[in-house]
This record gives structure tokens, C-alpha cells and sequence, in this order.
């Protein structure tokens, strides 16, 4: 009966991995698109920056876009270098 559970939460875990790999790829080709001004969904050229926020000189931005003719909104967390890459001041 072990085995069973062990098999049944392995393949659970391995559908949860690959869900999560899926997941980020569309997230990455949405920003991609995105930095194009282009709107995933409607793929038309009305993509602006609505908020963008950070913590301070190290650590992610969070960067929300929004496009004007569907009302489509997505939010990045994007990585901004740091203070040891020479863009603090």
C-alpha cells in the first residue's frame, strides 16, 4: 500500500513540475510581446506601464502593464540589477 501512495503523490508531484514549467514559458513570451507594446491578447500596439514599483536599490521591480483597448493587465517582477551593478546612485 505504500507504494501506491509514493507512485500517486510522484506522479502528482512530476504534473505539479510540469504545470509550473508550462506556466513560466507563457509568462516569459507575454513579456516578451509586452515589451514590444504588443497586448498578448488582443495583439494589438496599445500596451502602457501603469505602476512600477520596487523595494530599493536591490532586489525585483514590479512592473504592471495594462493595455488600453482590451483592458487586458498582467504584472512582472523583473530583476533590476543591484547596487554592485553600478546602477545605484
Amino acid at each position: 500500500m505504500n507504494f501506491y501512495l509514493l507512485f500517486f503523490l510522484l506522479i502528482i508531484i512530476v504534473g505539479l513540475v510540469v504545470s509550473y514549467i508550462y506556466f513560466m514559458r507563457e509568462k516569459k513570451a507575454n513579456l516578451q510581446a509586452i515589451e514590444q507594446g504588443i497586448c498578448p491578447k488582443c495583439h494589438e500596439v496599445t500596451m502602457e506601464l501603469i505602476d512600477q514599483r520596487s523595494t530599493g536599490c536591490s532586489g525585483p521591480k514590479m512592473l504592471t502593464f495594462e493595455c488600453q483597448a482590451c483592458k487586458y493587465v498582467n504584472t512582472f517582477h523583473v530583476e533590476s540589477g543591484g547596487c554592485s551593478s553600478g546602477r545605484c546612485s
